[in-house]
């Protein structure tokens, strides 16, 4: 825990503001933990969540159409127009 953030800086990390981070967390999106009245941010944890979210975007950009063809194409085969 050597690398822990406040949500103010936080936000300006993530160019979001500080009620955008307090809605995030409170609804577990972003990880985090209180210390009394106010939140902390493990910058490791902030890093692999979005590290996580970016290969999903990837994934989920291409159409499903695309993966059928994928898996119905033989290895002699173009894909069609």
């Amino acid at each position: 825990m050597e690398n822990l953030l406040t949500a103010k800086e936080l936000a300006a990390y993530l160019k979001l503001t500080e009620t955008t981070i307090y809605k995030l967390v409170s609804h577990g999106d972003l990880p985090g933990f209180k210390i009394s009245d106010s939140w902390r941010f493990e910058m490791d944890e902030i890093l692999k969540l979005c590290q996580k979210r970016r290969r999903k975007q990837k994934i989920e950009k291409r159409p499903a159409q695309f993966w059928v063809s994928i898996r119905q194409r033989t290895p002699n085969q173009n894909p069609k127009d």
